[in-house]
């Protein structure tokens, strides 16, 4: 009849303190194996409530509750003596030291039916009785502890903080009138789930926490990465063990041994698995195992993850063989569907867009440096006012500016078919194949900006006429248009002081194009350029969201 054992006679223990790290442990930045278990059960122990086995031997103390009903009706709390008995009430005394919990029943009916009949009778245990120990050596509080009967060397090493961070998880003694009767291995609860060598303590018992045994770091592709402390004899093989062996991507072939007192001469040595599996281990050895994913074929070597979206027959991620292109990757999604534009293909890579990223901060930290030279020039007392306005919208641009991040995006040389060229992938590439678009649009310093339906054959000055044409402070000269396909044509591209500059309105417009008409700028002030150009994001509507969908 096991039952949930009430609260013991003594206190109930604050929670166990946090175990202060080693200098091993600041080393590596790793913990020790089984410490959370200290930490945990010491946070509960003020919980503890065990099981009562039927194999538990009262003694006096122990208080007996007894429940009698039928012909006579009683509740009894009844504590056993210093002799071994407990009295009951007209049956007199009745000897239950050394009595099994589980054979009460039976001896207590026995001897109550000696006076009554017709009766039940049931008995669970109450209080039970204190039990002094004495906890020493490495532990956080050594002293005497008093606890439970049924306390184990496990609660009392507990209620004493645990193993100091010099203190041994696998070789706790228990010692009784002067002999030591057991050790505990706190690695065979963690590891198998066996607590045979935790054994209950009786009175005076003294429970001893040796100092750590060797020490070695285990850390790299394996299931449990900490500090394990090791047994004689225990070698790479068993430490492997202890942390539940290598994880699935680890490099089963080899691990890398760094030993403490070679550091300053040879630091590592790479020891051959399953070959040196047998290895002896020293106090204060770090072991790594090895990623076979960190440590596998070459980039030229390895296959090409890419994702291929938009108008093509099988959209999706795709693993593709070293030496893939554009094509194969396009070939691999199913070609393209009869709405597909593959001029305007965008394609974007992550090594790209980190260059990028790296470009761009450092053409924004130049920006803010101009800005900064440019406000700190001398100006007449009734430029002060117009200066600070003009301050004022630079860094509101400069803030602007910075929630721009680069795509990555490359663009493509197509060929006259809209074929896409021969290019190698790199892990992580991105193809998008855009439906057809089906306008083209106007933005900048014309009178209506928009966008507006694309008609085949028809130039990129009638669509400007369109939107009214250029205002009267708009820049003609700079007028630039941007390609689905990513690529620009300004007006100032292959001009020279001569003249002869592309003019961009006699270009014939092609599905996607966007129109810029630039603002014209004062170019001899980075003050006047700033104010324009936060001006214009306002008046077009765009937006640095906007600006970025239209070139990148």
């Amino acid at each position: 009849m096991p039952q949930q054992a009430p609260s013991a006679t003594a206190p109930a223990p604050a929670p166990a303190p946090e175990v202060a790290l080693g200098e091993f442990e600041k080393f590596v930045g790793l913990p020790r194996f089984g410490a959370e278990l200290v930490g945990e059960l010491g946070a509960s122990a003020s919980d503890y409530n065990p099981v009562v086995p039927p194999e538990y031997i009262v003694q006096s103390g122990d208080e007996l509750q007894v429940t009698v009903w039928g012909s006579v009706d009683s509740e009894m709390r009844l504590t056993v003596d210093r002799g071994g008995r407990i009295t009951i009430p007209r049956v007199g005394p009745v000897m239950v030291a050394g009595q099994r919990y589980g054979d009460l029943d039976s001896v207590l009916t026995r001897r109550v039916a000696q006076v009554f009949k017709n009766f039940e009778l049931s008995v669970s245990l109450g209080r039970l009785r204190g039990v002094r120990v004495y906890v020493t050596g490495f532990v956080q509080k050594p002293g005497a502890y008093a606890v439970v009967s049924l306390s184990t060397v496990m609660n009392a090493v507990v209620r004493a903080g645990g193993p100091s961070s010099a203190g041994s998880f696998r070789q706790i003694e228990l010692r009784r009138g002067g002999k030591l009767v057991g050790t505990f291995d706190l690695y065979d609860l963690l590891l198998r789930g066996d607590r045979s060598g935790d054994r209950l303590v009786q009175p005076d018992d003294v429970i001893h926490v040796p100092s750590i045994g060797p020490q070695v770091a285990l850390r790299g592709s394996v299931n449990k990465q900490a500090i394990y402390e090791l047994r004689p004899g225990e070698t790479l093989r068993e430490l492997l063990r202890m942390a539940g062996g290598q994880n699935p991507v680890a490099d089963r072939s080899r691990v890398l041994l760094e030993r403490l007192d070679q550091r300053n001469a040879l630091r590592a040595v790479q020891l051959k698995l399953p070959a040196d599996e047998t290895a002896a281990l020293m106090n204060g050895d770090v072991v790594r195992v090895f990623s076979a994913v960190d440590a596998s074929l070459s980039v030229e070597r390895q296959n090409r993850t890419v994702r291929v979206d938009g108008e093509v027959a099988v959209p999706g991620e795709y693993v593709l063989p070293p030496g893939s292109t554009l094509l194969d990757a396009l070939q691999a999604a199913g070609g393209t569907t009869a709405s597909a534009y593959p001029y305007g293909t965008v394609f974007s890579r992550e090594s790209v867009r980190v260059e990028q990223q790296e470009n761009y901060e450092r053409a924004l930290r130049n920006l803010e440096s101009d800005a900064v030279r440019a406000g700190t020039q001398r100006v007449s007392t009734g430029e002060e006012a117009t200066m600070a306005a003009r301050s004022s919208a630079t860094s509101r641009l400069i803030e602007r500016l910075r929630t721009l991040k680069p795509t990555g995006r490359v663009v493509l040389q197509l060929g006259d078919d809209g074929r896409l060229p021969s290019m190698l992938l790199e892990n992580g590439d991105r193809l998008r194949i855009p439906a057809r678009p089906t306008a083209v649009g106007v933005f900048g310093s014309v009178f209506n900006p928009g966008s507006y339906l694309y008609i085949e054959g028809r130039n990129l000055g009638q669509y400007l006429r369109l939107a009214g044409g250029p205002t009267k402070g708009a820049d003609d000269g700079s007028i630039f248009v941007v390609r689905a396909s990513g690529q620009v044509t300004s007006s100032r591209q292959g001009s020279s002081w001569m003249g002869g500059g592309t003019q961009v309105s006699d270009l014939p417009a092609e599905p996607g194009d966007s129109v810029f008409v630039p603002e014209d700028l004062d170019k001899t002030s980075f003050i006047q350029f700033a104010k324009d150009w936060t001006q214009i994001l306002f008046q077009f509507g765009l937006g640095i969201g906007g600006l970025k969908s239209a070139l990148n």
